[in-house]
């Protein structure tokens, strides 16, 4: 089965992805700041993260960079309301995978995480 987690301080948000995403046999996991996101990778060990990056208590560039320090084969999709082109070059460069923009569709969401598994797959396949 493989392991989601979703991160960001709005919790529709977080219980959105969970239920759409478990009705599809994924195990979800939600993180509503950037500590527990941390202690859920290091504990559970996703492949695949939606990271919020606008929340209270950290910047969730902080939280990627953390994430692909941890593990790099982690597939990190960055979320926001934000069409800031800074902050998506920062983001790619700390090696982020992709971004959804706010709001999104439950179309495109399941699009963007079949595409992050043929990549994990292929990854998985070469070693």
């Amino acid at each position: 089965m493989i392991k989601l987690l979703t991160v960001d301080d709005e919790l529709d948000v977080c219980d959105f992805i969970k239920d759409f995403f478990s009705q599809r046999g994924y195990a979800v996991f939600v993180a509503l700041n950037g500590k527990d996101a941390l202690s859920v990778v290091k504990k559970e060990k996703p492949r695949i993260v939606f990271l919020d990056i606008i929340m209270p208590d950290t910047n969730g560039l902080e939280i990627l960079k953390q994430i692909k320090e941890f593990d790099p084969s982690i597939k990190v999709i960055m979320v926001t309301v934000s069409d800031d082109n800074e902050t998506k070059d920062q983001a790619k460069q700390l090696g982020a995978d992709e971004f959804i923009r706010k709001p999104f569709s439950k179309r495109y969401l399941e699009e963007v995480v079949i595409q992050k598994i043929i990549e994990l797959t292929d990854s998985l396949k070469k070693e």
